[in-house]
């Protein structure tokens, strides 16, 4: 069977079209990956999961994927932190990509199928250089190896700019030493020539380390061929990154070779502000996971169009009377409500699994058309741009169904009623995988979720085993009025009792955090 037809959104072209892999039902992939010289931060995430998201909703269409992420482990930011710290380059570099995975597999971000390095292609790197300087498209001087601009009318159309405007703007950002080399102002460098205590290695023009945008035109060629599919990256990468990554593998490999599309996620903004450390609203992983947990952030982030720009809001708290500029705490409320909205999803499965467990999925047959809808509503919205939100809408009807059906659907002919619980139990999870969400069993995701907030709000769960043991003699005794009023004890002590099939138990009420 065919995968399903996908319109996206182009960044190059400006508009959505259908989505043409080269091959059919297959998908070459290339999303640019950090450049780690520093713990991951809640941007990094964003990224990572806006084009998780994307290669899950191609897999859940029936597309074929080959997902490749970059190292860029050669650079200047990762020189100059190992040379403040008395570090190897590379080796500062590896400690963070491993911190880099074990951060992003945490908020369900799947592991690429390739992770190429700088460190480990630079013969493609200079393999592609040769070409371009053999094409009139590179000069050499004093060892460094320059693209030329001007030998390629093309650039600028990624980031929409005429290459007068982009020269402009180049020439008031060039430095002397620069100018004397260069023959233009917007040339860009492919080889840097060595410089005392960077890593360098042996070219045709000596010694030296490649410049930062030819590593993806030699990584994406590499390992998915001059031409391929889909080109990602955040929008602060269409200028100048990817529009170098352009002109240098078209320059290389023709006019009509390298990406097919192109896409870009938006900006992640913080009360109308950039991120930067300098704001103060750099938020590291493990800070998002003790508040909240790992998958409230993903829930919150696909809750949103990839494409649409993210308010994130937080409350920084300045309580401390020593030093009254120090931030002691901060609260993220977007994130409690969408860690709340997590838990009814997963309540909803809770109360699905038991239900099916008690009496089976009903067999063959037909369900009702309410149960049948999400699963297409779902394919319909992730073929249309990838469009989270509407996935997120029709998983939300679906729960609300599948609700309803647990509440009230005692009139219904029961194998029915099984069936469709039993379906959209299957289906709630199966769309929500293509978000990356659900993937948790619902009593583990409840009892890590209970353990956070009893932390955090300080109930004594002693007394709440107490309180629960009591009931339960109480119940057993038949005396039903005690029952009731531990029940209310638990209750104002912000505790919800759980009767389930497989016994008592209990979770945090929804209130405030």
């Amino acid at each position: 069977m065919s995968a399903h037809p996908v319109r996206l959104y182009d960044s190059l072209r400006g508009e959505k079209v259908p989505f043409e892999p080269v091959v059919p039902d297959h998908v070459g992939m290339y999303v640019c990956g950090p450049t780690p010289y520093a713990a991951a931060h809640i941007g990094h995430v964003y990224s990572a999961v806006c084009f998780d998201t994307i290669r899950r909703g191609l897999v859940f269409l029936g597309y074929q994927v080959k997902y490749v992420r970059n190292i860029t482990d050669v650079d200047d930011k990762i020189i100059n932190r190992a040379r403040e710290t008395g570090q190897d380059p590379i080796a500062l570099s590896k400690h963070f990509t491993d911190e880099y995975n074990a951060d992003m597999a945490r908020f369900s971000v799947l592991p690429p199928d390739v992770e190429p390095k700088v460190s480990t292609h630079i013969a493609e790197i200079i393999d592609i250089t040769k070409k371009l300087v053999d094409n009139g498209k590179a000069y050499v001087t004093d060892g460094d190896v320059y693209f030329e601009i001007a030998t390629f009318p093309p650039y600028g159309r990624l980031s929409g700019q005429t290459i007068d405007k982009l020269l402009a703007n180049a020439s008031e950002r060039i430095s002397d030493g620069e100018r004397d080399k260069k023959r233009g102002p917007g040339d860009f460098a492919l080889w840097k020539a060595a410089k005392p205590g960077e890593p360098a290695w042996d070219s045709p023009w000596g010694k030296g380390r490649p410049g930062w945008h030819i590593e993806c035109s030699a990584m994406s060629a590499t390992h998915l061929g001059e031409t391929f599919d889909l080109h990602g990256g955040g929008k602060d990468l269409v200028f100048p990154h990817h529009e170098n990554e352009i002109a240098q593998s078209q320059g290389a490999h023709g006019v009509e070779s390298f990406a097919r599309h192109w896409m870009h996620n938006g900006f992640l903004n913080f009360d109308g502000e950039k991120m930067s450390r300098s704001q103060g609203n750099v938020f590291s992983c493990d800070q998002i996971a003790r508040k909240v947990g790992t998958e409230a952030l993903r829930f919150y982030f696909v809750s949103h169009h990839y494409r649409s720009p993210i308010n994130f809001e937080y409350i920084a708290h300045k309580d401390d009377p020593a030093d009254p500029e120090r931030v002691t705490d901060v609260d993220f409320p977007s994130l409690e409500a969408a860690d709340r909205r997590l838990d009814y999803f997963y309540t909803t499965l809770r109360r699905i699994d038991d239900f099916v467990a008690q009496g089976g999925d009903g067999g063959e047959g037909a369900v009702t058309p309410e149960a049948e809808a999400l699963a297409p509503a779902a394919r319909d919205a992730i073929a249309d741009d990838f469009n989270a939100p509407v996935v997120m809408a029709a998983l939300s009807e679906g729960a609300r169904v599948a609700n309803r059906l647990l509440d009230e659907g005692k009139g219904l002919d029961k194998g029915m009623r099984r069936r469709s619980l039993a379906r959209l139990g299957r289906d709630l999870r199966a769309a929500g995988w293509a978000l990356g969400i659900f993937g948790d069993d619902p009593v583990a995701y409840a009892r890590a979720r209970r353990a956070r907030l009893v932390a955090k709000r300080g109930i004594d769960t002693a007394r709440v085993e107490a309180l629960l043991t009591a009931r339960a003699d109480a119940r057993k005794a038949k005396d039903f009025a005690r029952a009731d009023e531990i029940r209310g004890e638990l209750t104002a002590l912000g505790v919800e009792v759980l009767d389930t099939p497989a016994g008592t138990d209990w979770r945090i009420s929804d209130g405030p955090d």
